[in-house]
């Protein structure tokens, strides 16, 4: 019987489609509980954010609401979409978790303009791991 021969090329695309492959099913596993637990999430990373002094808000309600809405919206969205939201910060850290990238940048970028933020303090690493704090837990080990 003859051996196939196995290219070193064919064996990497089966290794990275491989790669791919989990990396989509890991992101939308965590999207889909994102949205499903919008409600617990938005008011944890409402909480943390005042704790760690990030947020100043004159309305905690309406800052619960507006994160509720956008872990509601981030599943609907399209790849090119959340990739260009998350484009400016997508080199914070190595291996990041998508859902905590794009609430960085929407925390940095659209919620400065919020009617009920009065200031945002911080680097953005610093938004991004109080972010990750509460997203974490979304991430299949």
């Amino acid at each position: 019987m003859a051996k196939a021969h196995i290219s070193p090329n064919n064996a990497t695309d089966k290794t990275i489609r491989s790669i791919d492959r989990k990396r989509e099913q890991e992101r939308r596993f965590m999207l889909q509980k994102a949205r499903e637990n919008a409600d617990e999430f938005a008011a944890k990373l409402v909480q943390r954010l005042i704790d760690k002094g990030i947020v100043e808000t004159t309305s905690v309600q309406s800052l619960h609401d507006t994160f509720e809405e956008q872990l509601k919206k981030l599943a609907n969205l399209d790849e090119f979409e959340i990739q260009l939201k998350v484009a400016p910060v997508r080199t914070l850290v190595p291996d990041p978790n998508i859902i905590s990238l794009y609430l960085t940048q929407f925390i940095i970028e659209d919620l400065i303009n919020h009617s009920a933020i009065q200031d945002i303090y911080g680097e953005d690493l610093e938004i991004y791991l109080t972010t990750d704090s509460i997203f974490k837990t979304l991430r299949p080990q």
